[in-house]
């Protein structure tokens, strides 16, 4: 563990040393706005600065999201990955490691795994992997590869943590991680900032003649990449209002993002006429105050791990309609905060939504049960202590052995 010792003390004065706490080399392919990363910079952000130091180490490279960093100190490290197969990279890495000289390296998710193998030539002792989720490219983690070179790796990784029990699950039964050197950690979110409205927006906010005393916000917030599958839920909105013409001066579609299937959403709205009661404004950082004007939060999205959205719309007070994929299912109660369909199933996702906007009394009821279980279950406090007993537990057995 790294220490800086003052040479004016003297050897037999031990409790006079200064030590510096143990650095965390978080090792991430891109840190921009996205569920793993919004999750890394909560952690680094309420993690006692005496317990750790931090360093991110970005394969590819960082965005204007690494503002949100509020912690002093935090090292961000861009390697700037050329595209495709770049041997560069590793030594690049490599070199990085040995610099910093980390106590722990924490790579998350398959575009990092690799970093496993590159911090044990680099000398770190300490190791831990986490799982956040599957892309498009391997919904359903099965593709051989990819599982090929996790079981190759495996072995070198001291700790596993998934955001979800599908993916612990998945970690044991098909990458062969052994059940105790693995802890799954539900994300935290800040219920300070994500809290219930207490009034609806007035015109200033957003388009005019967006929101109104009678509008009806279907809304959203995430990446727009295809694996999560935007352009379905503006198909269901397309039908919602194909079925029901009246409810063209009600019903309104808010997506929060960026990403590849933006452009093609609003040409779909643009091609049906009904801009004007739609609303895609691209990355914004007023999340909070543009889910407290929402009514109902929706995510189609065909995979997930644990997605921050769906925690950070239920402290907000929202009820949840998600599909039924990763772990959607561990954190919406259908009985009390939501509804949960198949995912590429517009016609099922619209009767869903329909239930909420023809019943005030159930939107009410489940955003406030929704609110009740983020306090209960999913606080900052919670998951910072969680991996905070990680960490420590890794580095104790390294001290042990």
């Amino acid at each position: 563990m790294q220490g800086v010792v003052n040479p004016a003390q003297s050897p037999a004065e031990p409790s006079k040393i200064i030590r510096k706490p143990p650095l965390i080399a978080h090792v991430i392919y891109h840190l921009d706005v996205g569920g793993l990363e919004n999750g890394l910079v909560n952690l680094i952000n309420h993690i006692p600065s005496d317990r750790y130091q931090h360093a991110i180490i970005c394969l590819k490279g960082y965005s204007d999201f690494s503002n949100r960093i509020t912690r002093e100190n935090v090292k961000i490290i861009a390697l700037n990955k050329r595209e495709g197969w770049d041997f560069k990279l590793y030594v690049n890495l490599f070199m990085t490691l040995r610099k910093l000289k980390p106590d722990i390296v924490h790579t998350r998710n398959l575009a990092t795994i690799e970093g496993q193998i590159i911090a044990i030539a680099a000398g770190v002792q300490a190791r831990i992997h986490g799982e956040h989720g599957r892309d498009i490219f391997d919904l359903h983690g099965k593709n051989q590869k990819y599982n090929l070179l996790r079981k190759i790796i495996r072995p070198a990784i001291d700790h596993f943590i998934a955001v979800s029990k599908d993916l612990e699950n998945w970690l044991i039964n098909t990458i062969g991680a052994a059940p105790n050197r693995i802890d799954q950690i539900y994300n935290g979110v800040d219920s300070l900032s994500f809290y219930p409205r207490r009034r609806r927006p007035t015109n200033n906010f957003g388009p005019e003649g967006f929101f109104t005393e009678n509008s009806f916000v279907i809304g959203s917030v995430g990446r727009m990449a295809a694996v999560k599958d935007y352009p379905n839920l503006v198909r269901v909105f397309l039908m919602l209002l194909k079925e029901d013409s009246t409810l063209r001066n009600r019903l309104r579609l808010l997506i929060v993002g960026e990403g590849s299937s933006r452009r093609e959403c609003i040409e779909m709205l643009h091609g049906a006429g009904v801009e004007s009661q739609a609303w895609l404004p691209g990355e914004r950082v007023d999340i909070p105050e543009l889910m407290r004007a929402m009514d109902l939060f929706v995510l189609p999205s065909l995979g997930e791990g644990i997605s921050n959205t769906i925690l950070e719309a239920m402290s907000t007070g929202l009820p949840i309609v998600a599909t039924r994929v990763g772990g959607n299912s561990e954190i919406v109660n259908e009985k009390c905060t939501g509804k949960l369909v198949p995912p590429g199933i517009p016609e099922t996702m619209a009767e869903a939504i329909s239930i909420y906007y023809k019943d005030p009394g159930l939107i009410d009821s489940h955003g406030k049960s929704a609110r009740k279980q983020i306090e209960s279950s999913f606080s900052m406090e919670a998951m910072t202590n969680s991996y905070l007993e990680v960490y420590d537990k890794v580095l104790r057995s390294k001290i042990v052995s």
